[in-house]
């Protein structure tokens, strides 16, 4: 063999050589081990049963185990931020709501960044929300009541489940964009709030689409409107706020999947594309649907300008309301 053939052996098997790990074996494919699903709330609620549900269908899917681990409490902070901290491999992910995006305008410091430590994968669902009254109240329609506001200023007032949360938020855009003076009664949660609603207590309430349509059937609750960029499945005739007079107005509640930053572009993709499948199965669907909740499967880049847009959306609100940080 000639000199210059014996070159370019060398050469070529040197190359090869390089593009191998230096252990000198294939890279194992994607996963290789469990996952762990970081739910940043308690076990029970809506965004761990979904997380259940999406889990299983991605051990299906990968053969390998999916573990769900519940770490509520802190705003869903200390969850967030170890997974924040984890290693980018793809094998530990967040299963997080729109709290990701509220805490930074509630909370003066966080122990991540918001922008920068996390590499979204989809945006999972939106969850849009009822604009309630008190059946007492004089307003059929989004535009009687802001009229019925306007003639009592400082009168009205409105039931939220406590500070920060979407009901409470939400309300406070209402409010800014209407030019309305309404006053905010917080009870501790959802359920109590809703409550004091039903007994006349407060006039009005933004509340989730299955507490609220029992309640808007046996006659207890009026109504007006949704709070989401389109109409409910579950309330197909109740149009959106922004239909009804409010064009720039939209709350949603939404569930989401993320993963560290510089987990690789590869990752992501195959995790978005089982992550999407699972939810367009007709258990998830039929799931979603009856919860009250819309399918959204985004991609990795419309979820992340998603999450970029709603961090200085509601820190705005909460500075032109006055809520007091922590």
């Amino acid at each position: 063999m000639s000199n210059a053939k014996l070159a370019f052996l060398f050469l070529t098997s040197a190359l090869f050589a390089a593009t191998l790990p230096a252990s000198g074996q294939v890279a194992s494919p994607y996963p290789d081990k469990p996952l762990r699903l970081v739910v940043p709330f308690s076990a029970g609620g809506g965004a761990d049963i979904l997380a259940r549900a999406v889990g299983q269908k991605l051990s299906e899917a990968f053969g390998k185990p999916v573990i769900v681990d519940n770490r509520g409490g802190g705003s869903g902070i200390p969850a967030t931020d170890m997974v924040a901290k984890a290693a980018p491999n793809g094998h530990t992910l967040l299963f997080t709501s729109s709290v990701y995006a509220t805490n930074p305008g509630f909370f003066t410091t966080l122990p991540f960044d918001p922008y920068k430590d996390f590499a979204p994968i989809t945006q999972a669902t939106s969850q849009p929300y009822v604009l309630g009254v008190h059946p007492s109240v004089a307003a059929n329609s989004v535009k009687e009541l802001i009229a019925l506001a306007k003639s009592r200023p400082g009168q009205f007032n409105y039931a939220s489940g406590g500070d920060g949360g979407a009901p409470h938020l939400g309300r406070e855009l209402f409010k800014h964009l209407t030019a309305t003076n309404i006053m905010q009664v917080p009870y501790k949660g959802g359920g109590p709030a809703l409550l004091a609603l039903l007994s006349g207590e407060v006039a009005m309430l933004l509340s989730s689409v299955p507490s609220t349509i029992p309640q808007v059937k046996a006659g207890k609750v009026r109504a007006l409107a949704v709070s989401g960029r389109s109409r409910a499945p579950a309330l197909p005739d109740l149009p959106t706020v922004a239909e009804a007079g409010v064009p720039e107005y939209e709350v949603t509640s939404w569930y989401g999947v993320l993963a560290p930053a510089k987990t690789s572009t590869a990752i992501i993709a195959k995790l978005r594309t089982e992550i999407v499948k699972a939810l367009n199965t007709n258990e998830l669907r039929t799931q979603l649907t009856n919860d009250g909740a819309e399918l959204v499967g985004s991609t990795p880049d419309a979820f992340a300008a998603y999450i970029h847009s709603e961090i200085p959306k509601w820190a705005k609100v909460m500075k032109t309301a006055g809520v007091r940080t922590r």
